[in-house]
């Protein structure tokens, strides 16, 4: 195990709006480093939080105490194949396990459109992809390893340990560190990609039926103008004559110099000459183009993101989403705001996790962005002053401002989380800011 003070190496995380200066960063190589780390904090008073890629865009991660790298935990320790249940180390990025898994013949049933998330790190804050029969990543949990406040080592499941396990499938990094995760998988299979560009008003009349007829549906709506880009995935039945994935040229232009390269340059462009983003942004969105290809499903479901960005996201009920879109719509055309970057808009079923944002409802997830290099305080604000009206959820690894007090009649297993919590790390050793205010001291 590796250790580093706080002359050496200061934390930020991908999008470069939060950063920490703790006063020790430990590098775990193994289980055994993991347990040492947490008792010598223990010994010292200091909190520790375990970091991943450092994806969130809230302060989950920051700490002033212990910041405990895990990403040499990384890699595929058991495969099942009679069950298909995978064992993997919590250290392990997902732009990693997606190939590991198709080599096996398996995939995760759902992604998001990011894959440089470490998985303990998805899964602690509620990563999710979009399909109305379909759940986020933490459902496919069937299994954890934690490493408790004492040091010791607690592995639960749905048959063993079964409150610890129900609260730590979504457990924000507050109950211990995980260090290996069981995932249920499926067979691999290939998806049907077909994008397109939509005027935003008739889609959103029939928003609720287009969500139900494909697999994966979801869109994305650029600002100042009422244009939409869609994006319909569905299974792939074998034997189907459908076409192949994109060319290398056509994938080059479209997902590296349209979406990476020339958009960064786009918003550098909205960071010095503000006015000229409604401009623009009808330029973005006239040149969006239709294709259709098939390919596995990892590499339909995530796409490189270089352009730097922050990002609000509340899960809704999914009857409102309709309403949520026009209300931020009206927003825009009222106010004079710059906002280069699409709404992005998602679907997901109903689960059981307690602190699932889509638990016990059918949920549509309206996520809106901001150039990292812009303002953003004004827009968040009214977007979560519209969710407020719909009983929104937070995303967990995404920017708000409710605290416990506005959370708790959100989630009807609040409680009942915090009381693990209170039973696994009495002390708060776990703990930091952020956990403070959305779970209370």
């Amino acid at each position: 195990m590796r250790w580093t003070g706080r002359s050496e190496q200061e934390w930020r995380n991908w999008a470069g709006n939060q950063s920490a200066s703790p006063i020790q960063v430990a590098q775990a190589r193994d289980l055994d480093d993991v347990s040492l780390v947490v008792r010598s904090a223990a010994d010292r008073g200091l909190q520790v939080r375990p970091v991943g890629a450092g994806h969130s865009f809230t302060a989950a991660a920051v700490t002033d105490g212990v910041l405990l790298r895990l990403d040499h935990l990384s890699g595929v320790t058991a495969i099942d194949p009679a069950t298909r249940r995978v064992r993997v180390l919590a250290g392990t990025k997902l732009h990693q396990l997606n190939p590991a898994l198709q080599e096996a013949g398996l995939a995760l049933p759902n992604l998001g459109d990011i894959d440089r998330q470490a998985l303990a790190g998805a899964i602690a804050t509620g990563t999710h992809g979009t399909g109305t029969r379909l759940h986020g990543i933490a459902s496919a949990v069937t299994g954890l390893t934690l490493v408790l406040a004492d040091g010791t080592v607690l592995e639960c499941s749905a048959q063993r340990h079964t409150d610890v396990f129900e609260a730590a499938r979504v457990g924000l990094g507050a109950l211990g560190v995980v260090t290996e995760v069981e995932l249920q998988c499926v067979p691999a299979f290939r998806l049907h990609a077909v994008e397109r560009p939509e005027p935003l008003l008739p889609l959103l009349e029939r928003v609720q039926e287009e969500a139900d007829a494909h697999d994966h549906f979801e869109l994305y709506w650029f600002p100042h103008t009422d244009r939409t880009m869609t994006k319909r995935n569905n299974r792939v039945e074998e034997g189907a004559h459908l076409p192949g994935p994109l060319t290398a040229w056509r994938a080059w232009v479209d997902d590296e110099l349209m979406a990476n390269g020339l958009f960064e340059q786009v918003n550098r462009a909205a960071a010095r000459w503000p006015a000229t983003v409604p401009a623009m942004a009808q330029m973005t969105g006239r040149a969006q183009t239709a294709r259709e290809f098939t390919d596995v499903s990892w590499r339909v479901f995530c796409s490189r993101r270089a352009v730097r960005f922050v990002e609000s996201e509340y899960a809704v009920p999914r009857a409102a989403v309709r309403d949520v879109v026009l209300a931020l719509k009206d927003w825009v055309d009222r106010h004079d705001e710059a906002l280069p970057f699409p709404v992005e808009v998602r679907f997901l079923a109903a689960d059981d996790v307690w602190l699932s944002t889509s638990h016990g409802r059918d949920t549509a997830y309206v996520a809106v962005h901001q150039y990292h290099r812009m303002e953003y305080a004004r827009y968040f604000a009214a977007f979560e002053a519209i969710v407020a009206e719909h009983a929104g959820r937070p995303h967990w690894g995404k920017l708000h401002t409710l605290d416990a007090e506005r959370l708790r009649p959100l989630y009807p297993r609040f409680d009942d989380f915090l009381a693990v919590r209170r039973k696994l790390d009495p002390t708060g050793l776990f703990g930091n800011a952020y956990l403070e205010r959305v779970l209370g001291s």
